[in-house]
């Protein structure tokens, strides 16, 4: 069983869509502002997604937003 993202009412549609990691990172960059998260949690959440590879990218996005 997977844990719950911290902003689970924002949703990313990345399956099937540009598997570049920047193109990713924008997304849900763009769908966090949209929803309310302040800036300084934005920035927290690119700190740590972009501090590892590809995966860890992954990883970090599942545990913030829920991924379509």
């Amino acid at each position: 069983m997977t844990a719950q993202p911290r902003y689970p009412r924002i949703r990313v549609e990345l399956v099937g869509r540009d598997g570049n990691a920047f193109a990713m990172l924008g997304r849900v960059r763009r769908a966090m502002s949209r929803h309310g998260v302040p800036y300084p949690e934005i920035q927290q959440f690119t700190d740590e997604a972009t501090k590892g590879d590809y995966d860890h990218l992954l990883r970090t996005i599942l545990t913030w937003v829920d991924v379509q």
